[in-house]
């Protein structure tokens, strides 16, 4: 089952996504990863920033959460995460598409270029990587994070962004 996460799923917000991220230790470049990989006052930042999160059920327990936020012309993913017991179900695909279906416009999402399941994940879905020109410019435009960040990140985008941004 797929709903809205609210206030108090916090917590447990909080745990899936630094559980899901210690795949990323090894991978993303050193002076990126610190533990825990979302401190709680970020997730907290991050909802009042407007990031809109969804959560997968399962048995009555959340396992796996995705956030859309709303940028103007264009909606971002943020925050993709899945329990590491509960990976390779097809939770993440169904988060997509619920998340997808909740916009017209169309999706970026940025994540680590070191991360190739996460690449192969949305490339998968219909994503395709933008240039590093083009990835730079949107980090810059969309999200706030530090420039040794935007040097390891990458941006893909929906067929909605293919469809209406190519110049």
């Amino acid at each position: 089952m797929i709903r809205r996460c609210e206030p108090a799923d916090l917590d447990l917000m909080h745990a899936i996504i630094n559980d899901a991220a210690m795949a990323y230790k090894g991978i993303i470049p050193g002076d990126r990863w610190h533990e825990p990989y979302m401190p709680m006052e970020e997730l907290r930042q991050e909802v009042a920033d407007g990031v809109e999160f969804w959560g997968y059920e399962a048995e009555k327990a959340l396992i796996g959460v995705m956030g859309i936020q709303d940028k103007g012309e264009v909606a971002l993913i943020r925050h993709a995460y899945v329990q590491t017991r509960d990976r390779r179900k097809g939770v993440g695909t169904v988060l997509l598409h619920h998340i997808e279906n909740q916009t017209t416009k169309p999706i970026l999402v940025g994540t680590w270029a070191g991360a190739a399941w996460a690449l192969r994940f949305y490339q998968k879905n219909g994503y395709r990587m933008l240039s590093r020109s083009e990835t730079v410019r949107l980090l810059r435009k969309y999200w706030h994070v530090p420039d040794r960040q935007i040097e390891t990140s990458i941006v893909l985008a929906s067929p909605r962004w293919a469809s209406t941004n190519e110049a």
